[in-house]
């Protein structure tokens, strides 16, 4: 596949947000109690989308996906369906443009999306080339942050139902 990447500086998100995700003298630790953990950066996908769609107009491109899920964010507002939906049609309106956004994810559990990973044969590729750490190591993570906690219970999920269990 023939696909140009595009790298945009985020580095904003440290001056606007601080927390764990952006600043290394904040602790990480799940949310409890209905409260968000201390890696949410608000307006983060509203952010990124926003900046995808001006690149996305730049580019002539038409579509935009993005990993989003609903089924085991961790209380993240802008990780639902209905935001990705009313920010599609936000991004459509101040742009006067016909995107998508597409999230292929959004109704999967993680041990589905290693299956899904897999029936794309990129299952290798995802487990030792992507980024879920909060710490920022590639791969299987740091292991102990709650990014990599999620991302190991999917794979061992995954991994046992090629034993004969089910996801």
């Amino acid at each position: 596949m023939n696909v140009k990447h595009h790298v945009l500086d985020m580095q904003l998100l440290n001056q606007l947000a601080p927390n764990a995700l952006t600043r290394d003298d904040i602790e990480i630790f799940e949310g409890e109690d209905g409260k968000l953990p201390s890696t949410f950066v608000p307006g983060r996908n509203l952010i990124f989308l926003s900046f995808a769609a001006v690149l996305a107009s730049q580019v002539k491109a038409k579509h935009i996906i993005t990993g989003v899920c609903e089924t085991d964010f961790s209380g993240y507002p802008d990780c639902r369906d209905s935001f990705i939906k009313s920010l599609n049609v936000t991004i459509n309106l101040s742009m006067d443009k016909q995107f998508v956004i597409h999230t292929p994810l959004m109704w999967l559990n993680k041990a589905e999306t290693w299956k899904f990973a897999d029936d794309l044969n990129v299952l290798d590729y995802v487990r030792e080339k992507t980024l879920t750490c909060y710490e920022g190591v590639i791969g299987d993570g740091c292991g102990e942050c709650p990014a990599c906690k999620l991302r190991k219970r999917g794979l061992d999920k995954y991994l046992n139902t090629q034993e004969g269990a089910e996801i």
